[in-house]
């Protein structure tokens, strides 16, 4: 009897699952945080029936449950390299490219994640992974160190790496390699909580930065935080004071909008947790690190590429303008000034659609598919949306913002100060390290628009026509997007 494979969607699955109830174990928090965001979520869906709507006709409503974000950092190109290849066994891909040299943190990432809609229905696990630069490290002596310690650790077990040489030879996994696989894999993202350094090279890496000391100074990249994504972000954040959550001092992203855009973000401080020193004379030395936290999301519709634009422009000029000490000092006037400058940032989803700056999902109507019969069809996408034979439904943002993930890496490396330095992307480098090219996730959210609106305008008839005219009119009217 053949044996029965694995999907790769139920590979992943099964590794999220293990991670969350690990990370439950290893974090107390974390599984209060699952408890209040189910809760906020159950209430927002409760009181806002035309949001229960639009969750479920773009299948949401069905993936809100088990929808994690997790993060990783690693430290050489061989570890990137590796970990691309275990991800793609999960059906997770590189999408997006970020720098976060822009606030003075080392490293450059992406985000491993299902592209097909329907995987990321099934689950939507992403991971961000960032790779130490090295060549950022201002020390001499001291990036000379730290790339000598990490070039001595491996931080999958050679097992891990067998199956996934399974996995590229024969396409897929059978379903006792796929369970193998999972136990094997988690143990490269579980915390240790002994050390691979000494205390006094800890000392030198942690002076440095705090970051620099988490990644090169353990057996590998432990999962540093398990994100659950919320429908109401600020209800959320009330919610965890009330469970004796402190959180950090801003939300990362907008202030509260009609129109959810891109994402929302804020995160409780890191915990302070033991660990054990090597020592040379072979004892062991006691002493904490802080790593690990807890975060939470609340995610909007994608921006095509005039949107981001347009949201880049009005952020910059709130975070040139107002600073954030180190206390949080001014976390009050960011936001005032922030939601000031946003309500140039339309906050309408008809508005956001006919002016381009955001990604919809189309679909037909009953009274559009009964147009067909009757031989009623508007020439025009507009007029199928004015008539009711067309609607449309935003297109949730998967993805992360440079800008966002560097403030929640700032506060968890000890504070909530707010910097701006110059960039020092380097885009060629990390994807010749990883062994792929990253895909751009404004072709990915294109591709979903364009294949709504041919499935939406199929049944009700003219397709061809009406598809056209629906690009000649975004074109005309200035926007940029060759999707819709």
């Amino acid at each position: 009897m053949a044996a029965r494979h694995a999907h790769s969607d139920d590979i992943r699955d099964r590794l999220l699952r293990a991670m969350s109830d690990m990370y439950r174990a290893e974090v107390p928090q974390y599984g209060t945080l699952l408890q209040l965001v189910a809760d906020v979520n159950a209430d927002a869906v409760r009181a806002d029936p035309e949001m229960r709507a639009s969750l479920e006709q773009s299948g949401e409503i069905e993936r809100l449950g088990l929808e994690r974000q997790g993060a990783i950092r690693i430290g050489t190109a061989q570890e990137l390299f590796d970990i691309r290849r275990v991800f793609a066994v999960m059906g997770m891909h590189p999408v997006g490219y970020y720098d976060l040299s822009i606030a003075g943190v080392p490293v450059h990432s992406t985000a491993f994640r299902p592209t097909a809609q329907e995987a990321l229905h099934r689950n939507p696990f992403r991971v961000f992974t960032s790779l130490l630069r090295l060549d950022l490290i201002e020390d001499p002596a001291l990036r000379i160190e730290a790339e000598r310690i990490l070039s001595a650790r491996r931080i999958f077990k050679p097992r891990t790496l067998e199956l996934v040489d399974v996995f590229e030879a024969e396409g897929r996994l059978t379903q006792p390699e796929a369970e193998e696989f999972v136990r094997e894999a988690l143990q490269t993202f579980r915390w240790h909580s002994d050390a691979t350094v000494d205390l006094v090279t800890y000392r030198k890496l942690h002076n440095a930065l705090r970051l620099i000391a988490d990644i090169v100074s353990f057996k590998g990249p432990h999962i540093n935080h398990l994100t659950p994504r919320t429908l109401d972000i600020d209800a959320a954040r009330v919610g965890m004071r009330g469970r004796r959550i402190a959180p950090k001092a801003v939300i990362e992203g907008l202030a509260r909008r009609r129109c959810p855009i891109l994402l929302r973000q804020t995160s409780f401080k890191a915990l302070e947790e033991p660990i054990i020193f090597r020592h040379s004379a072979g004892e062991d030395i006691a002493g904490t690190h802080t790593a690990r936290f807890g975060e939470i999301e609340q995610r909007g519709v994608a921006l095509t590429a005039d949107g981001r634009r347009l949201y880049d422009e009005l952020l910059a000029s709130v975070r040139r303008d107002v600073q954030i000490d180190a206390a949080g000092t001014d976390a009050s006037t960011y936001d005032v000034e922030l939601s000031e400058r946003f309500k140039l940032f339309p906050d309408d989803w008809a508005e956001l659609r006919s002016r381009g700056l955001a990604f919809f999902r189309y679909s037909a109507t009953a009274a559009g598919l009964a147009s067909n019969h009757l031989g009623r069809q508007p020439a025009t996408v507009d007029e199928l949306i004015s008539n009711g034979f067309l609607q449309f439904d935003p297109i949730v943002y998967e993805d992360f913002l440079p800008v966002s993930a560097a403030g929640i890496f700032q506060s968890n490396i000890g504070t909530d100060e707010q910097k701006n330095y110059a960039a020092q992307s380097n885009r060629p480098q990390f994807e010749a390290e990883l062994g792929a090219v990253v895909r751009d996730e404004l072709e990915l959210y294109a591709q979903v628009e364009k294949a709504s609106l041919e499935r939406a305008l199929k049944p009700i008839g003219s397709p061809q026509i009406a598809f056209a005219n629906a690009i000649d009119a975004r074109s005309d009217s200035g926007g940029t997007s060759p999707h819709m």
